[in-house]
């Protein structure tokens, strides 16, 4: 991935949301964390039945646990 953020970003919050054009490329949804994990450091996902813990360490890094 380069530096060059796209200009073209899908936000929690609300901020620059995607316009459904066909010219534009279908870039990724990108979610802040904090947006995300709201009122604490962690979230929890369940896909296909499995739970999963993704959460953000001290540093700043995220962690996914199964």
């Amino acid at each position: 991935m380069s530096n060059q953020e796209p200009t073209n970003r899908d936000l929690a919050g609300g901020e620059n949301p995607r316009k459904e054009d066909s010219s534009v490329p279908n870039l990724p949804k990108i979610i802040r964390f904090d947006s995300l994990a709201r009122c604490g450091e962690e979230v929890w996902i369940e896909n296909n039945g499995q739970i999963y813990r993704l959460r953000k360490t001290k540093q700043g890094k995220l962690i996914l646990t199964k």
